[in-house]
């Protein structure tokens, strides 16, 4: 009887220093999270200096687009200067559909100013020289118009 009574009270106790021993650890981690006291303010602190980075971040964007449309307007654009952009692709697809586009557009534009029409919508083949191997279709066909309309408007022109 007496083992009986030891081991309940030695487990009455153990079951108290655990008890004990969760609560100070989750007081400490609650600390930690929040070092002052005040929560709120440091929670406010913390929203404050956020608020001041993105905005530090905004005014840097915008310094770095106002560098970037100050180049444009001297008649650098793009990638490679061209006024065409960068939507991605290889360097050979940019290139092909860039040139095949222009190419045919000029025709175009030339065709039509003889023969008294103006539409620089009017290309058939959005894929002329286009390789898979070179990367996505989609791609190739968005500078292909891009270049195709820029080759009528010089075409048409006489250029």
């Amino acid at each position: 009887m007496k083992i009986n009574g030891i081991k309940k009270f030695g487990g009455a106790i153990l079951g108290l220093l655990l008890l004990c021993g969760i609560t100070l650890i989750s007081s400490t981690t609650a600390q930690a999270q929040y070092p002052t006291w005040n929560q709120d303010q440091y929670r406010r602190q913390q929203q404050a200096e956020r608020d001041r980075q993105a905005q530090i971040e905004r005014e840097r964007q915008a310094q770095q687009q106002y560098q970037n449309d100050s180049w444009n307007n001297q008649g650098r654009r793009g990638r490679n200067w061209d006024g065409y952009g960068n939507q991605g692709g290889s360097y050979e697809l940019r290139q092909t559909a860039l040139n095949a586009g222009y190419n045919e557009g000029l025709k175009a534009g030339r065709n039509d100013r003889r023969s008294g029409r103006y539409n620089p919508t009017r290309y058939s083949n959005t894929t002329k020289d286009y390789n898979s191997r070179m990367g996505d279709r989609a791609t190739y066909q968005n500078y292909f118009i891009q270049a195709f309309q820029n080759g009528y408007a010089d075409g048409y022109r006489g250029v």
